[in-house]
């Protein structure tokens, strides 16, 4: 028994624990730290207000025994907790725990630190990560704040009941510990969820000002959750929206993914717009909510984005993978398309016409976010494979088809088309071209130069499987 080490990390622990309780002192903390205004936490059975412990990955239930046998108390908190209590299986896993990243990282073989604004870290299962993070303290008078009021540092821990006081929403203000089935809950976030409310821990504007990226997160759960939002939450938002500005680039195209990724794409971009927050995160949402052009030009624009959106939520609904690259591809496509059209208008030929397009709305449209260079790539292959489409005589059908993107050019291809944007006959002729077997395919080449040349169009109709394809994950 005294050979064991979980028994030994436990006696280590207590009397950390111990000495931190003489000397008046938390984790990061500087002496004199009070307990004024400590709250106790509502305590649930996780099984009787309806979390089922088989939802919780093998990752999480790993990294909360191992913080356990360390001697440290742990918890899944935040999203994970909401979605089970929601009957949603979580996508990712987040744990809190009174143990240091220092003390975190030496428990487990694969884990490191990341994070300069707040110390986290990354414990390493196979694919699976799961991101421990230590119990914040109440925020000192004298933090390190912009002129905004922006948090710039962060790395000051403390206990479990200041932690969820730092919290942005009730509803991900509960931890769920699986080995004893508790629930705690410190700002009613239980109720809140059974009412189906989102409401802010503490004084909104405040808390918006610490971090502007909390406005996001309420347009996103307004669309993802279709809660009600409390009026003393959202009213500050539309004065406040400009301070997104002052959010970094690849932070805002972090969350701008989540809200596209919420299963409710274009309602998130609705409340985005009326909100106002679009104009610092996200002002392309303009010209898709509202594109220029003739009324039928418009009425085909919108039919577009709507059902490349409406593609997304039901791959995200199902499980399955999206493309960044094609989600934007997207949502920018017809403005492109107009670029294209007002140059070829102008004497350029179709090739040099869309490069010039593609070109002008990456400059003027993607500046207000750090979009990784292979994302802006992705995009741009998908663009230019279009006209490629319309060549199919000869190899040229062949060798498309071998194209690293040719699978998500084809889907976007089958949006348009979908749409109204081109005849359906291209896409009925890919369509077919792809299930043929390779004589077939000869055989269909062959035939379309002799339509070619007699001057006669195909009939067939394209086969569909739902009202648009999904957009593929291209690796």
């Amino acid at each position: 028994m005294a050979g064991d080490p979980s028994l030994f990390g436990e006696e280590c622990h207590v009397i950390k624990k111990i000495l931190r309780t003489l000397v008046g002192l938390t984790p990061g903390h500087t002496r004199g730290h009070r307990h004024a205004g400590r709250r106790e936490p509502e305590v649930f059975k996780a099984s009787k207000i309806g979390i089922d412990r088989s939802l919780v990955s093998s990752a999480a239930m790993r990294t909360i025994d191992g913080l356990h046998k360390g001697g440290f108390e742990a918890f899944i908190v935040g999203g994970a907790v909401r979605d089970l209590l929601l009957g949603m299986r979580p996508k990712d896993f987040d744990v809190a725990t009174d143990a240091t990243p220092d003390e975190v990282q030496r428990l487990f073989r694969r884990a490191r630190i990341i994070g300069r604004r707040f110390q986290i870290v990354h414990v390493l299962f196979g694919p699976e990560t799961i991101e421990v993070s230590t119990f914040r303290a109440l925020a000192p008078e004298n933090q390190l704040t912009d002129a905004h009021g922006r948090v710039l540092s962060d790395n000051t821990f403390g206990e479990q009941h200041e932690d969820a006081a730092r919290r942005d929403f009730t509803i991900n203000a509960l931890y769920y510990d699986p080995a004893s089935d508790t629930v705690l809950d410190y700002h009613q976030g239980v109720k809140d969820l059974k009412a189906r409310t989102l409401r802010m821990i503490g004084d909104p504007a405040q808390r918006y000002r610490e971090d502007p990226v909390r406005m996001l997160r309420v347009v996103r759960f307004m669309a993802k959750l279709q809660f009600k939002v409390d009026a003393a939450t959202l009213s500050p938002v539309q004065k406040l929206a400009p301070l997104i500005q002052h959010v970094p680039e690849a932070r805002l195209f972090d969350e701008m993914v989540k809200l596209l990724h919420s299963g409710q794409a274009l309602a998130a971009l609705h409340a985005l717009r009326d909100q106002g927050l679009h104009h610092g995160c996200l002002p392309l949402v303009d010209v898709v909510l509202e594109p220029e052009g003739s009324e039928d030009e418009r009425e085909k624009a919108i039919r577009f984005v709507e059902l490349a959106l409406q593609s997304t939520d039901d791959r995200i609904r199902e499980g399955k993978p999206v493309s960044v690259g094609f989600l934007f591809a997207s949502l920018l496509w017809n403005l492109v398309l107009r670029r294209w059209t007002k140059h070829q208008t102008a004497g350029e030929k179709p090739i040099p016409a869309l490069h010039l397009a593609i070109d002008e709305v990456i400059e003027t449209q993607l500046d207000a976010l750090a979009i990784q260079k292979r994302v802006v790539s992705d995009l741009r292959e998908i663009w230019l494979l279009q006209p490629r489409f319309e060549k199919r005589g000869g190899q040229f059908a062949f060798r498309l088809m071998e194209h690293m993107r040719f699978r998500a050019g084809y889907d976007f291809l089958l949006l348009r088309a979908d749409a109204g944007q081109i005849d359906d006959a291209l896409a009925n002729w890919w369509t077919d071209f792809i299930d043929a077997s390779d004589d077939d395919r000869a055989q269909m080449v062959q035939a379309l130069g002799r339509q070619q040349s007699s001057g006669s169009r195909p009939r067939r109709r394209r086969k569909r499987s739902s009202p648009a394809a999904p957009p593929a994950d291209e690796a």
